[in-house]
Order: C-alpha cells, then structure tokens, then sequence
C-alpha cells in the first residue's frame, strides 16, 4: 500500500488559454508537513483546490487518501480540513457561533473554548464575521478547518496577515496536530515558515515542479557558500588560495577575517583547518554559510518569493 496521502500524476488544469497546472507530479507522504512553494501565479492555489475536490482536473491523476478527491468528495470531506485564502463562513455569523456549528458537525472535534483561546479569538467571538479584521478572519479560518480532527489538512497561505505572536501560536498548533498524525499540506510566502514546519518541500513555477527535497537539501545543494574564521592579520591568504580548486577565492578583509568563496564540502574545510595546523594558527569563529531558501528560489526562478 502507497504511503502517500496525495499522489499528483502529470495534473493539468486550465482556465481558458491559461494553463494554470503544468503536467505536474508530486506526492504527500502520510504524517508529513509538506509545503508546496512558488512565487505569485505559480499554481499552488490551484493545486490545493483540485486535490481538495473544487476543481476537476482537465488532465491528469490525483488521489488524496487513496480516493478521487471530485467524485469521491462526499466521502473525503470528513476527513480534511481546508483552510482557503480567503471566506469560509458566512458574513453575518458570529466567529464563536460559527465554530460551534462546524465543530458539531463532526463526530470527535476538538475542544472549541481551547481552539478559541490558542488561537486568539476570544475578544471577537461576538463580532460577526464581516466585521472581523483579516488577521481574525485567518485565525477563524484556521480554526474551522482543524477543529474536526482532520487526517489531512490543506492550509492555503496559514498565515498570511497575522501579527508575529498569532503567526508562532499557529505554528505551535501545526506542529501539535502533525505530532499527532495528521498530514499538512501548505503554501505559504514566508521561508521561515516553510522551513520552521515542513519536512518536505516542493518547488514550483509556470505550472511545474521545479524541485523537491528537505529544507535542508534544498539549502545545501546550490552552487553559492563560503567559509569564514578569524585570526591573526597578515596570513598568507594567497597561500591559502593555492590551495584549492579552481574556482575557489579567498579574501582578508577587514584584516584578520578570512573568508573562503565557493562551494563547501568537508574537503574544502579539511583544507582549510589543515593549512591553519600548518602555520600554527586557531581558527576562531569558523563558520559554514550555506544557501538560504530565498537564494534556492532565485537560482530556480528567477523571482522572488514575495506576498
């Protein structure tokens, strides 16, 4: 049996002449948080809304816990949450009153005084829906979707508009209900975000998927990084450049910080730590800078990954 909670084979999805959804693949593994990450017009949106069944694909296969997310959508309901961008509960309605109604809906939900005080809403619990601020809106959302115990969740954008207390007590709960095995699914424009919670990462642009992989694989396999240390002013930096291979630079400034630039792998720091035993010198302050998220989004696009 798969071990995928969403399995995406070669999705198309167009609007008109606009190809939203490019032939992409990729899968969710189960108990994963998976984020799903691309500049503006990507097809993140897209992709969430065809897996959670309110787009039928014009090609391709998608499955999300092994059932067709458009035709077998009665049955998968109870069994999702989807937080959308934006709606999600009716203008005149109250936020507390609308999250009870939801939360009795459903068999097992969770607690919704403690869904209401985690998640800030306490002092609009009263006020109706349209009169809440966005960041109130988002965190309803937010609450709606999780409060019947889902076994997989779609979060389009969690946190967008959301104060930097209210965005950590989001993650905190993500990363609760994923300590508790439900699988997430996200996108979002904040790579701290996708590198705080997810263990997996999927990359994508015009429709397709770029790349995939940790936070971490993601980050160290570019071609940009550099090694630091300090040390004594004067070294023969030069003689360090020898050194090493082709490609490689090595600047002094300000004098006594050494910077080596190129890519880093254990023999250039091998390297380096030997040719400081060599002149009889302690590196302190040694550092591997490796590439961030936001530079894996350049080289791979060309844009930036901006709200």
């Amino acid at each position: 049996m798969s071990s995928a909670a969403v399995d995406v084979i070669d999705l198309v999805k167009r609007y008109g002449a606009k190809t939203a959804v490019d032939g992409l693949s990729l899968t969710v593994d189960t108990g994963s948080i998976t984020a799903v990450l691309g500049p503006n017009g990507a097809g993140k949106s897209t992709l969430l809304e065809v897996c959670e069944g309110y787009r039928r694909p014009d090609a391709g296969r998608v499955r999300v816990l092994g059932r067709d997310p458009v035709t077998d959508h009665r049955d998968l309901a109870p069994r999702i949450g989807v937080l959308l961008q934006s709606g999600g509960a009716w203008s005149a309605v109250r936020a507390e009153e609308m999250l009870r109604y939801v939360a009795s809906l459903h068999a097992h939900p969770l607690p919704v005084r403690d869904l209401v005080e985690r998640l800030g809403l306490g002092s609009c619990g009263r006020t109706p829906y349209r009169r809440l601020s966005g960041g109130e809106q988002q965190r309803l959302g937010l609450a709606l979707a999780v409060v019947g115990r889902p076994e997989l969740l779609f979060l389009d954008e969690p946190t967008a508009g959301l104060d930097p207390q209210a965005r950590r007590s989001t993650w905190e709960l993500v990363e609760q209900l994923a300590a508790d095995g439900v699988t997430v699914v996200l996108t979002t424009h904040y790579l701290e975000e996708a590198e705080r919670l997810a263990s997996w990462v999927h990359v994508i642009d015009h429709g397709r998927l770029l790349t995939s992989g940790t936070p971490r694989q993601l980050t160290s396999a570019g071609a940009k990084g550099s090694l630091s240390f300090h040390a004594r002013p004067g070294l023969d930096a030069d003689g360090l450049g020898r050194l090493l291979p082709s490609g490689y630079r090595v600047e002094a400034t300000p004098p006594g910080t050494y910077r080596v630039l190129g890519t880093m792998t254990p023999q250039i720091l091998a390297t380096v730590t030997a040719w400081c035993a060599d002149i009889e010198v302690m590196p302190e302050g040694l550092a591997v800078e490796r590439n961030s998220l936001e530079d894996v989004f350049l080289q791979l696009t060309g844009r930036e990954l901006r709200g």
